[in-house]
């Protein structure tokens, strides 16, 4: 206890000294206080959120991708990583799915679009599409599952989608992938 009681006189001395010689400010000269930086960053902070939610509104937050020549997954940047971990590993039950065999480009990007704000005006958090492998396309190449990933994250489409990513091999591997849709 000697130890606090000594600091606060070695407080109080030190403060009478830096004070010595000080004169009280008359009640008519005011000095106005410095502008208040960390306001003024709480205000800019409070701008950036209000951009950053106009912006999934509108759909353009930009989404991390990951791909290979078998596995696609995308995720709205910021997103949770153990979100997008639990959606790989198919822990969110589908609740829905849309299979675009034989569909060309332009049909099955009008059932996707169909099919995402269907699922979510009905409050669906996850969904599945069956993209399939492209085994029978030309020079045996994906192509919707190429195109999938720009209808995902772009558009009217992109505003309901918070993550998507390759499927597990009970639900079609990497000839369908699971959509996570937003609230």
């Amino acid at each position: 206890m000697g130890g606090k009681r000594r600091r606060d006189e070695d407080d109080a001395a030190a403060l009478a000294e830096a004070m010595e010689g000080v004169v009280p400010i008359d009640g008519r000269r005011r000095v106005r206080p410095a502008s208040r930086a960390p306001h003024r960053a709480v205000l800019d902070e409070a701008a950036q959120v209000r951009a950053h939610l106009q912006d999934l509104v509108d759909g353009s937050v930009p989404f991390d991708i990951a791909d290979t020549d078998e596995y696609i997954e995308g995720a709205v940047q910021g997103l949770d990583r153990r979100i997008v971990v639990r959606l790989r590993r198919g822990e969110y039950s589908v609740q829905d799915h849309v299979d675009l065999h034989g569909l060309n480009r332009d049909e099955a990007r009008a059932k996707v679009g169909t099919f995402i704000k269907s699922a979510h005006d009905r409050g669906l958090r996850c969904v599945l599409v069956i993209h399939g492998r492209g085994l029978r396309s030309k020079d045996k190449v994906p192509v919707l599952k190429e195109r999938l990933k720009a209808w995902l994250t772009r558009g009217s489409i992109g505003t309901k989608v918070l993550a998507f990513t390759s499927a597990q091999r009970y639900d079609g591997a990497t000839g369908a992938v699971y959509v996570l849709l937003r609230k």
